[in-house]
């Protein structure tokens, strides 16, 4: 299934057994492969607090209307995970880091992502300039995501294409594009 952030950020997060744990907050998003690693689970902590523990997608047993995860052991800070300190000490994130093309245009801010949750990929980029969606952008154009923005390639220069003024078709017409006589008021059978 293909789903954006924003669609989906607010579901319900349940154990095996159907315990609702939290909601989906966010996503957490490896900068070089482009994988989903985990999900934010939104957990209500006293009586005006909220937490947000990190879950890794080797525990998400099901995604639809709901988020399934093992259980909740499988919450956790995402300082926590070893292997992803890296990722986190180097302060490279999608989410929120400006875009820009190789030349230095300003695409906007990555707003939202797009992505697969069978194979935990994202798809596509979804900048925001002010208060305006800017064109989706696929994640084979990111060439680098640094520190201080994420890198697109730039794109083909459109080339304009002379017009080309073509007749219009007539009924009469319809035998020699289709290769049949046409038939009025009558279905052919």
């Amino acid at each position: 299934m293909h789903v954006r952030l924003t669609t989906c950020r607010g579901a319900s997060v349940v154990d095996r057994g159907g315990e609702f744990l939290g909601t989906l907050s966010g996503v957490f998003l490896h900068p070089d492969t482009g994988k989903v690693e985990g999900i934010f689970v939104a957990v209500p902590a006293g009586l005006t607090g909220t937490e947000h523990p990190f879950c890794a997608v080797e525990d998400i047993i099901h995604w639809g209307a709901v988020v399934q995860i093992s259980g909740r052991d499988a919450l956790a800070p995402l300082e926590d995970r070893i292997r992803l300190a890296p990722v986190i000490a180097s302060g490279r994130t999608v989410l929120g880091q400006p875009i820009r093309t190789e030349s230095g245009r300003a695409l906007g801010t990555c707003k939202d992502v797009q992505f697969d949750t069978e194979k935990m990929r994202v798809e596509w980029l979804f900048p925001k300039k002010f208060f305006r969606w800017g064109v989706a952008l696929p994640v084979t154009d990111i060439i680098e995501v640094r520190k201080d923005a994420i890198i697109i390639r730039d794109g083909m220069k459109a080339q304009a294409e002379p017009a080309v003024e073509k007749e219009p078709v007539s009924y009469e017409a319809f035998s020699e594009i289709v290769g049949q006589q046409p038939t009025r008021g009558k279905i052919a059978s």
